[in-house]
């Protein structure tokens, strides 16, 4: 069953036209499916995620629809299942009638989720040194 859509990406959705909108509409629920922890909002005007920092967004433009994985790391780390992508340090750009495979959404936000526990473990083990050193 789809998750019900914030309004605020329900708008945005639907401003979209349909093609762009279905094939949204599924990889909100393929991240979703990817992180159910995480919390959606809209940033920049987008819909995005969010569990321990930004975790991705997507969006679309006149002539494609972009998923954002907002790292480069991820992005270098996954660049064989890439390969042949439209890329940049952090973006992914795909035609509405040629969505990106599930299993590719999915590793990549399961990377941005351990690459975001992680600095948030690094960060609070340096803030309870810190205390610890008072």
């Amino acid at each position: 069953m789809p998750s019900p859509l914030p309004e605020t990406t329900r708008n945005f959705l639907a401003a979209l036209p349909a093609d762009q909108r279905h094939a949204l509409a599924h990889l909100r629920e393929v991240i979703i499916a990817a992180a159910p922890d995480a919390e959606e909002y809209v940033g920049y005007r987008i819909p995005a995620f969010r569990q321990d920092g930004a975790l991705v967004s997507f969006g679309a433009t006149r002539h494609h629809c972009a998923l954002y994985v907002q790292s480069p790391a991820v992005m270098q780390a996954h660049a064989e299942a890439l390969a042949g992508l439209d890329t940049s340090k952090g973006t992914v750009r795909f035609a509405a009638d040629a969505p990106l495979p599930d299993e590719l959404v999915t590793r990549l936000v399961k990377a941005r989720l351990a690459e975001n526990a992680a600095r948030k473990a690094a960060t609070d083990g340096a803030r309870r040194s810190r205390v610890a050193a008072r």
